[in-house]
């Protein structure tokens, strides 16, 4: 058996002979079976929620006028599907160029001459399924590995490769359109001595409590990612530095303005926060100014908000008016 009870097989094809030469075959294999007379009624077929795992094209029954018949009815197939692959077999005892042309870049699967034994069909048939099943396989690990190289393992937000290369994205567009851009870099106080008391195990559980306190207070365009082991990094689009302060403090308070629950124990944490503007800067010098300003905001003590411009940052409206306009200002 190739196919499980739970997967379908399409025959498109107008020949009595063919059908009942068939349909014992593909019934032993467990599948359902369903026929069509004509590739247009087959395309609706394949459109349903829950398509054939397999199509059986007869290319001589299905009278295909013209070379490129086939293959333009191959590209509709991924259309009606919505581009889900689905393996499609060729009946045919010749073998046109275009078709071969179909084979070679994988739209077809395999071309299959009429008249061949029964078991020979089977073994044809198995050895699709397999190779069609293994490279979807491998295009979901593909995928996966994809996300898994974008993503913090242990928080689930983006790792710093992605953000650097979001941030060069997004000063792009700031220097397109002329629009304001902001960054957040902050740092948790004295984090290595609590993951020395308490372990990595439970200071790592803190860092997910941190992260799921604080994707409740951004917009769904704003990116966060894990830069270091305790450092973080909000990139805002559309956000000046008096918004970016007003999230800062926001975090402050409602992050970090309760204690976080620690081995049955209540434990508070604090946090230092650098901001700086784009202005349409590079990207490299825009991070670096967060960097240094958030670094004078840890000289200065715990939980205290710095701009770029090392200073704290008690009156932000004043450096936002001097970079951008205030309709850009935004809430959260």
């Amino acid at each position: 058996m190739f196919l499980g009870n739970q997967s379908g097989i399409l025959l498109i094809s107008r020949d009595p002979a063919l059908i009942a030469a068939f349909e014992p075959l593909l019934r032993d294999s467990g599948a359902r079976i369903t026929i069509s007379f004509s590739p247009t009624s087959a395309l609706a077929i394949l459109a349903a929620p829950q398509p054939p795992s397999l199509v059986l094209y007869d290319a001589e029954a299905a009278h295909l006028d013209g070379e490129s018949s086939f293959c333009q009815w191959l590209h509709e197939v991924r259309t009606a599907s919505n581009g889900h692959r689905i393996p499609v077999v060729l009946i045919s005892d010749s073998a046109r160029e275009d078709w071969t042309t179909c084979l070679n870049d994988g739209s077809l699967d395999d071309l299959i001459p009429r008249s061949i034994d029964s078991a020979f069909w089977r073994l044809r048939i198995s050895i699709v399924l397999r190779d069609f099943h293994r490279m979807r396989e491998l295009d979901r690990l593909r995928e996966s590995t994809a996300i898994d190289a974008q993503m913090d393992r242990l928080t689930g937000i983006y790792n710093r490769n992605s953000m650097l290369s979001a941030l060069f994205r997004e000063t792009d567009r700031v220097q397109r359109m002329k629009t304001a851009l902001s960054l957040i870099l902050f740092d948790l106080d004295d984090f290595g001595n609590l993951n020395a008391k308490l372990g990595c195990q439970t200071c790592d559980d803190v860092l997910c409590q941190i992260v799921g306190r604080a994707m409740r207070l951004l917009r769904s365009y704003d990116l966060f990612g894990r830069t270091g082991s305790d450092q973080f990094l909000l990139i805002l689009p559309g956000c000046g530095t008096a918004d970016a302060h007003m999230l800062c403090e926001r975090i402050q308070t409602e992050v970090f303005g309760k204690p976080f629950t620690m081995n049955r124990e209540s434990v508070s944490i604090s946090a230092c926060f650098g901001i700086a503007q784009s202005r349409g800067r590079s990207p490299i010098v825009v991070l670096r100014a967060a960097e240094e300003a958030l670094a004078d905001a840890k000289d200065a003590g715990y939980s205290i908000i710095k701009g770029a411009d090392n200073r704290n940052i008690d009156n932000p409206t004043a450096d936002f008016l001097s970079c951008g306009n205030s309709e850009e200002i935004l809430t959260w």
